[in-house]
């Protein structure tokens, strides 16, 4: 089978590689998009990742070009028109389950960091700073934190969040015995976001959770709140959490992901004048810490990443459809 990989790096590389045999890689840095799709031509299958778009248009210049299947090697799916996909007889894959304690790791680095002001230490330290002033930050253990998701990766973070003396609530549709087995209690979502001191973001971006966090949903959170977001940016209407930080309604902010990050996150833009003044105004808040979408950038996390995904590529390559992690 060849394989084009979109959006590659050279982790990708390294990793693909090391699990790819028998595939014929061919790895492209640019992402897939409607301008690069004809980049797969004569590909049976194409590898891509989180800000690759594969629509309706994409979709058809693949299909034209003898791509049959297309691997996502993440969890996510919401850039794929997965009816487009059925109607032109083309497999989905994805990865749904990759080392969900590095991405549950990151979100409580994230809240210590914001909590305890790791960043701003460190950053006064090395201009021999030693003063404490501004520093203050408050115990975890007691406090009430509030997880919408319980998926592998949610159920993960809440039992980080457990083992530091948290009261955990939680909110999914699909509700797990696993939550309540290690004290967590699901609630309906009004009154997670009334209790919750730390509100901890774990779902898919679907049309159902597109900007659950908005103005309307933010005047029921608690003066102060800390958001965390690991999962998804459009989950967040970012306006109104700007406007929630200038109200001091949003006390602390931690995103590893952001709504229009296609454009930003991944490439080195330090040399560039950043065009996106939205993603500027956020940069501006004292209380706001971003990472670039490395929630999931552990060694574990990119060898089961790997394994996945040439799996259910060799799966595809047999017929083994009904095998493959799949979505259609």
């Amino acid at each position: 089978m060849k394989v084009a990989v979109f959006s590659a790096k050279a982790y990708d590389e390294q990793y693909l590689s090391l699990a790819g045999n028998g595939l014929e890689l061919c790895f492209i840095e640019s992402r897939l998009n409607n301008q690069t799709a004809s980049l797969a031509q004569g590909f049976d299958a194409v590898c891509v990742f989180v800000n690759d778009q594969l629509d309706s248009g994409v979709l058809n210049t693949l299909h034209a070009g003898g791509v049959r299947h297309i691997a996502l090697r993440c969890a996510g799916f919401n850039n794929v028109d997965l009816e487009c996909a059925k109607q032109l007889g083309m497999g989905v894959s994805r990865v749904p389950a990759y080392s969900p304690e590095a991405v549950a790791e990151h979100t409580l680095a994230l809240v210590l960091t914001l909590n305890r002001k790791l960043h701003k230490a460190y950053n006064r330290i090395k201009e021999g700073n030693f003063s404490l002033d501004g520093l203050l930050g408050f115990n975890l253990h007691g406090k009430t934190v509030g997880i919408i998701g319980t998926g592998r990766i949610g159920l993960a973070t809440a039992r980080l969040f457990k083992g530091f003396g948290c009261h955990v609530l939680c909110h999914d549709p699909y509700p797990t015995d696993e939550i309540t087995t290690l004290g967590g209690k699901y609630v309906e979502l009004d009154s997670l976001f009334e209790q919750a001191d730390i509100l901890s973001l774990h779902c898919p971006l679907t049309p159902d959770t597109k900007h659950m966090i908005n103005q309307q949903s933010l005047t029921k959170m608690k003066s102060g709140v800390m958001l965390i977001n690991t999962s998804r940016g459009a989950l967040i209407d970012t306006q109104a959490v700007i406007q929630a930080l200038k109200s001091q309604k949003i006390g602390f902010l931690g995103l590893d992901v952001y709504e229009m990050e296609g454009d930003l996150f991944f490439e080195d833009l330090s040399n560039q004048i950043i065009q996106d003044d939205i993603f500027q105004r956020l940069c501006t808040f004292p209380n706001v810490l971003i990472t670039g979408h490395q929630g999931f950038f552990t060694h574990e996390a990119l060898v089961q990443i790997a394994q996945t995904t040439t799996n259910n590529l060799r799966l595809a390559a047999q017929g083994k459809s009904d095998d493959l992690t799949r979505l259609a």
